[in-house]
Order: C-alpha cells, then structure tokens, then sequence
C-alpha cells in the first residue's frame, strides 16, 4: 500500500514507517501537522493516511478536523485514525459520512503489529474498524447510552465486533457461535434499534452511529 503518515511524535512517527517498509508497504510521506498531512495528500494520492488526532498548534482534535477535510478535498480516500484519545464529536461526523475506508485505533489497546497491520489493510480495502472503546464512547456521546441499555451484553459484544469490520462468520469464530446464532444476535440489535438489517458490515455500523445522532 501506499501510505500518508501524520503523527506529530518523531519516535512514533519513525517506528511507524519503519514498520510498515519492513511489511512492504510503502510510506510516502510522514508529517507532524494537518497541513502538511493535506498537502502530502493532495500531492500523492495514497492508498490511505493514517492520522493521529492531537497535533499542532492545539493538540486536541486537529487530525480529525484534517481527516474529514482530506475526505471532503479527496472522496474515499482511505483513513485510519491512530491515537491515545477517543474525541467523539468529528469523529462521529466522519463515520456518517457514508462510506467505508474509516478506522478509529488506540494506541495503548493495539497489542500486536499484525493486529494494526490487518486493520490497516482492512480499512484501505474500503472496511470500517473501529476499536470497541470507541464505539462505546461514540454511542454514549450520540444518545446518552438509551438506546444501547436495551441490549444485552452478548449483543453488546456482537456490535463491538461488527464495528470492527468483521463479517457474521468472523464474529461467530471469536465468539465461538454458529453464524445463524450471530444472525439472529444482529437481527435482535437492530429490532431493538428500530433499524433495517444490512449485508455491509461498515453500513450496519453507520447506520447505528446516524440513528442514535438523529435523536442525540
């Protein structure tokens, strides 16, 4: 893959690229400010930009604010947000955004290279992964956590999984469920929800994330 790094730690960023050039792939350009993760964008056109959220000049939500303006200048542009922090409000207006090729990682919950490589390859081929605190974070921002009282905590799990781009059978195998249990989990969280089921995982997750904003 070819790959736009903007993470404003020198360390980080370094171990980043080194990483992902020793699995192949190749980083166009690693940068430490929005700006120049735009710019880098719009020169090179990658594959996908992973982008940690707290950069210069505030170090709040300026990756975020730079990610939905990279998908706004480049439409499906791929991106995975990699960072210590959950930060709800553009995050959620990424995701509703209606396309796939979104990630949300933490840092200090990503315990393998694999694992980070994998959701990296997973987001840039169009998927939605998101790390199960962020989803948990997200919903409870959007409605107060309502909604997500009336499932159990199997369904809980079920949904922290589909968030994380995961097929029916790929949740059945981490759970150790048949897929028709897993089928008839999903239908369970969406009657609850007062949603429609749907074949695409990414859009299963963002038409939760549009339901419980719209009443939010």
């Amino acid at each position: 893959m070819r790959v736009v790094l903007a993470e404003d730690s020198g360390i980080l960023r370094d171990g980043l690229t080194y990483l992902l050039s020793d699995r192949g792939h190749r980083v166009l350009a690693a940068v430490a400010d929005p700006e120049a993760l735009r710019a880098a964008v719009d020169e090179h056109r990658p594959d996908i930009a992973v982008i940690d959220i707290r950069m210069p000049p505030t170090y709040t939500d300026e990756g975020l604010r730079a990610a939905l303006a990279v998908r706004a200048a480049h439409p499906g542009t791929p991106v995975l947000l990699f960072s210590q922090y959950v930060e709800t409000r553009y995050a959620a207006q990424l995701l509703a955004g209606g396309a796939g090729g979104v990630g949300y990682l933490l840092k200090d919950r990503v315990a393998e290279v694999g694992e980070f490589v994998d959701a990296l390859t997973r987001v840039a081929a169009g998927a939605t992964v998101l790390d199960p605190e962020v989803v948990t974070q997200l919903l409870g921002a959007a409605r107060g956590g309502e909604e997500l009282a009336s499932l159990s905590e199997r369904e809980r799990t079920v949904l922290a999984l589909m968030a994380q781009g995961r097929s029916n059978v790929a949740v059945a195998a981490a759970l150790f469920l048949s897929v028709g249990a897993v089928e008839k989990h999903i239908t369970s969280i969406f009657g609850k929800l007062g949603l429609p089921p749907s074949e695409s995982d990414h859009r299963r997750v963002i038409a939760v994330l549009r339901h419980l904003q719209a009443g939010s």
